[in-house]
């Protein structure tokens, strides 16, 4: 069996219950007043997190090549998409951790400010990318990943994204860019 007869995944609940009732709130971290939100229990559960993953990418089947992962749990929603679909997989990382030639991105944080590099030759330039994270909060994050593959020449098919937190209003740093978000809070 191929991965595009793969069965569905069970559901016995919509997706965003199941991140719901698994996800963990943590207070004051990483630092005082931030409520962080830890999917560490949705991804540890395997019929969760294999709806969680077919989830994000069914809206774009069919319009990638590849699927990134920004670092760090992203990388575990892009490889695990990538598996099921059939399609390599990218990883977008912090400054200094990738060893060939690089571009570079430096983008503000809802605490803080950061760097991120990508390979300028991991994808063909004409290839299409499904960009895959954990929670798109303010959308510096996944407005650097997206402007990265961008100076690449590789289109952005669309921004996949388990947990928005809409108050901080991240999808405007997505202009443009199709967004598919599977609970927002």
């Amino acid at each position: 069996m191929n991965s595009s007869e793969r069965p569905p995944a069970p559901r016995s609940r919509p997706v965003d219950e199941l991140i719901t009732s698994l996800c963990a709130t943590v207070p004051d971290y990483p630092k005082p007043g931030i409520i962080f939100k830890d999917l560490t229990p949705v991804f540890a559960d395997g019929p969760a997190f294999r709806a969680v993953v077919d989830a994000l990418v069914e809206p774009f089947k069919g319009q990638f090549d590849a699927v990134a992962g920004v670092e760090a749990r992203g990388f575990l929603l892009a490889a695990a998409a990538a598996y099921a679909t059939g399609t390599g997989v990218v990883t977008v990382r912090k400054a200094g951790k990738l060893p060939r030639e690089v571009y570079s991105e430096d983008y503000a944080l809802e605490y803080g400010t950061s760097t991120l590099e990508l390979h300028k030759t991991d994808l063909a330039r004409g290839s299409r990318v499904l960009i895959l994270d954990d929670v798109l909060a303010t959308g510096g994050t996944l407005g650097a990943a997206a402007r990265l593959f961008e100076r690449c020449g590789v289109h952005v098919s669309g921004v996949g994204v388990v947990m928005e937190l809409g108050e901080l209003r991240g999808r405007s740093a997505l202009a443009g860019h199709r967004v598919r978000s599977l609970l927002r809070l």
